[in-house]
């Protein structure tokens, strides 16, 4: 298959700390500054699910995400391992360690916007051993939601106008594939 634009030389527009603007050809998209990746966490306590919810300034509102977390972002932990920032994430926004972990792999974020990945893994065995709600600067909620009718369970959340981030579909899709 041949795409246009897919030889084209790329542009950096923009540059900040966190995020760098690109175009290539007529394609004008974001990636993570630095090769920084993410890593996303589905927490799985028993038939519940771990998700928290934090205010995310480009939605302009709370949004209801799996906990979540980017790799090597702070210095000294350039090259650290997926699996390292998760436990840490996991801890530091939930409060729950987890005594089982599973990588499911590599994902894009979006990937007609950005060239950002993730790498999701799957918590399990979870152990409550603190408050989570993240760090200082970022005001999180922890939420346990029950694994059956969770499309019901958000019912609420929606009526207040929080946002739902694409991840949650990892939580719905067995009730929206009927399995």
């Amino acid at each position: 298959m041949t795409v246009e634009d897919a030889d084209a030389p790329e542009e950096t527009m923009w540059a900040g700390k966190w995020i760098t603007a690109h175009r290539r050809g007529k394609w004008e998209y974001v990636s993570r500054a630095r090769g920084i990746k993410a890593a996303v966490i589905l927490a799985l306590d028993g038939d519940h699910v771990i998700l928290v919810e934090q205010y995310r300034v480009p939605v302009g509102g709370p949004v209801l995400e799996l906990p979540a977390g980017l790799v090597g972002d702070e210095d000294g932990t350039e090259g650290e391992a997926a699996i390292d920032s998760a436990q840490r994430e996991l801890i530091e926004e939930t409060g729950y360690a987890a005594a089982h972990w599973e990588d499911c792999g590599v994902f894009q974020s979006s990937p007609g916007l950005t060239g950002e990945t993730f790498t999701l893994l799957k918590a399990t065995d979870l152990t409550k051993v603190g408050e989570g709600g993240g760090t200082e600067a970022e005001n999180i909620v922890v939420h346990r939601l029950p694994l059956a009718g969770f499309a019901e369970a958000l019912a609420p959340f929606r009526a207040r106008g929080v946002a739902m981030d694409v991840r949650l579909l990892a939580v719905l899709g067995p009730q929206l594939l009927g399995v």
